[in-house]
């Protein structure tokens, strides 16, 4: 067996109550790695692309990678990848906490999951034997209270992945949480929605066993040769977390303000950063499973406006979507907001675009006092914003329940202006990165399989702070140029598919770790002779392999957009004041970069050279 994979992957059909095991083989590994190129793999082979992401013939996949619990760094995150309800095109997302390497230990690389269950169960994993349980007890139940519930009945020291009442009510904004208080969330495309359209209500896993390496020893002496080095490059993540770069990214003019409308709010992004957090409400910091960072914030407070607060604390896209986006200024509720979303089950990137499209709907007269239920929708205002989530979270009729739809669809029912200041890019809502401020980040969005992510590329580290000199970028690129951007995005893409299917944390970059490393590390898991070049292209693989995903549903160059206000809404003040990105140009010389079309589709060279001709069968 190939080291750093446990061998098997579940199969378990709900409908059926069907439960077996599959082994891949070695070529299709090499060929899609693991995590996020496998599991796209299997979607793309075993599902019709007319399915609804809600028919119990979707699939919802969770799966790992070779590196997942071994002793590469920053290694605890697992992939979760279905057809997303928001988009209604390709779906994944990832976490991190511990419950990735928990599966892996106890035997398996994945879970397929087909099929509806006829009452609400969860599943019970431990050391390779699995049994579906009855879960109509914990149906209404939060993550939180979840957590602690399946713990009890299973094993105190197992993990959990579990929706909350939004996934079971089918938010197509809901997300799925795992590691209880500690809140890690799989958190785009609505994934916890698909897993409430199946009655699944959790996922426990107790593992014990070990994941063989090919050469042990001398990934030892790398990884300890390495750790300093990115223990102290990542010093101020480890201090601050993500929201340690709050007040940077509002003097780059990168952050999101009043709905992506103003361009700089200096006395807010203090209010609500990391180094704020540290000197307040900060309790503890969090370390994922494998982690030398630890970026994870944990806070603790209380008191009579908010109540008792206590666990996993908010991260920058949090703070900036649920903060500077809604004009709240108030750190103590925005860490409310985001315990509430993660107890519900929501993810808080489009809860917070959500709310700010509400607000100025409200704003425009689109949205009467009644019809937000009684709600008093006015920028900044805290108990407009905690109020909304309760009502998305519970999905209760009216705007509630529309906004848990997603800012397009919420869109589309309001109707009137409303299409110019819905923020999204295929249906998902845009993460806490303003394409003004950073070119690369407009094309990335444009062009992202899963809608507008800001992690499909990252390309706004490379125009920031970080280098890729194994990729031919020995220097930090200009962040408001047309120069290169078309190669960045597409090399910056490949590599972010090969950290979503090894199962690295892309903050090890942070560190000062190279592609070349990675590469290394994975040679030692697998015993592969993999070298730079082959990585690179298998990423490209997987990239194309989720574009023809894609493009089979009907995506074409007709959807590689960006919307309207970030294209053509100038913010007159702060970093990136007068700054629109080029997108038309910039998405001409990627397609041609990319070896595709002008309609965005691969050219049969380029499906050749990656050898997905059966994949691209349907074209």
């Amino acid at each position: 067996m190939t080291g750093g994979y446990a061998g098997k992957i579940l199969k378990i059909d709900l409908s059926k109550k069907k439960i077996h095991q599959w082994r891949a083989d070695e070529a299709l590994l090499r060929k899609f790695i693991g995590g996020s190129g496998l599991a796209a793999k299997i979607l793309f082979d075993e599902t019709a692309h007319s399915v609804d992401p809600f028919d119990p013939e979707n699939l919802l996949i969770f799966m790992t990678g070779p590196v997942t619990a071994t002793r590469v760094p920053l290694s605890g995150r697992y992939q979760v990848v279905s057809k997303s309800p928001l988009t209604e095109i390709y779906g994944e997302s990832d976490s991190g906490g511990s419950w990735g390497p928990e599966l892996k230990k106890a035997g398996f690389d994945g879970i397929i999951i087909s099929g509806r269950a006829s009452k609400p169960v969860y599943i019970w994993i431990s050391d390779r034997d699995v049994e579906l349980r009855d879960a109509d007890h914990l149906w209404g139940m939060d993550t939180y209270e979840t957590d602690q519930a399946v713990k009890d009945e299973t094993d105190e020291n197992a993990v959990v992945s579990c929706i909350g009442p939004a996934g079971e009510r089918l938010a197509r904004i809901a997300c799925i949480i795992n590691d209880g208080k500690h809140g890690r969330a799989a958190a785009r495309c609505g994934l916890g929605a698909v897993m409430g359209s199946k009655r699944l209500k959790a996922i426990s896993v107790r593992g014990t066993g070990r994941i063989e390496v090919a050469d042990p020893e001398a990934l030892e002496d790398s990884v300890k040769e390495l750790a300093p080095s990115i223990i102290e490059n990542a010093r101020n993540m480890h201090d601050y977390g993500t929201s340690g770069g709050m007040t940077t990214m509002e003097y780059l003019g990168d952050i999101p303000i009043r709905n992506w409308l103003l361009g700089s709010w200096e006395e807010g992004a203090e209010k609500l950063s990391g180094q704020t957090m540290a000197k307040t409400i900060l309790s503890g910091r969090y370390y994922c499973s494998g982690c030398i960072i630890g970026c994870g914030r944990e806070v603790s407070f209380e008191d009579e406006k908010y109540g008792r607060v206590e666990g996993a604390g908010p991260e920058y896209e949090t703070l900036a979507m649920l903060g500077t986006n809604c004009l709240v200024d108030d750190l103590k509720a925005v860490a409310k907001a985001n315990e509430l979303c993660n107890r519900y089950g929501l993810d808080t990137i489009s809860t917070g675009a959500a709310v700010a499209f509400a607000m100025e709907a409200y704003e425009h007269g689109l949205i009467s006092y009644e019809e937000a239920g009684e709600i008093r929708l006015t920028w900044g205002k805290v108990d407009a914003l905690l109020g909304m989530i309760e009502k998305i979270g519970k999905r209760e009729d009216g705007l509630g329940w529309l906004l848990g739809e997603g800012v397009k669809r919420a869109s589309e029912k309001i109707g009137g202006v409303s299409a110019e200041f819905a923020i999204h890019v295929k249906g998902l809502e845009l993460p806490a990165h303003d394409p003004r401020a950073y070119y690369s980040q407009g094309l990335s969005y444009a062009t992202s399989n899963r809608g507008a992510c800001h992690l499909q590329s990252l390309s706004h580290i490379f125009e920031r702070s970080v280098t890729l000199p194994d990729l031919g970028f020995p220097e930090v690129q200009e962040r408001h140029s047309l120069n290169r951007k078309d190669e960045l995005v597409t090399k910056a893409q490949n590599l972010m598919c090969m950290f979503d299917s090894l199962k690295v944390c892309k903050f090890i970059m942070f560190g000062g770790v190279k592609p070349s490393t990675l590469v290394e590390w994975l040679n030692l898991v697998t015993d592969w002779n993999m070298n730079l070049e082959e990585f690179m292209r298998t990423g490209e693989r997987i990239y194309n392999l989720k574009r023809l995903y894609n493009l089979r549903e009907g995506i074409s160059r007709k959807d590689d957009v960006l919307p309207p206000r970030i294209l053509i809404h100038k913010k007159g003040e702060g970093g990136s004041a007068e700054s629109l990105p080029p997108l038309g140009e910039m998405l001409s010389r990627y397609y041609h970069y990319r070896g595709w079309n002008e309609l965005g589709m691969p050219s049969e060279e380029k499906i050749k050279e990656l050898e997905l001709e059966e994949e691209a069968k349907f074209l």
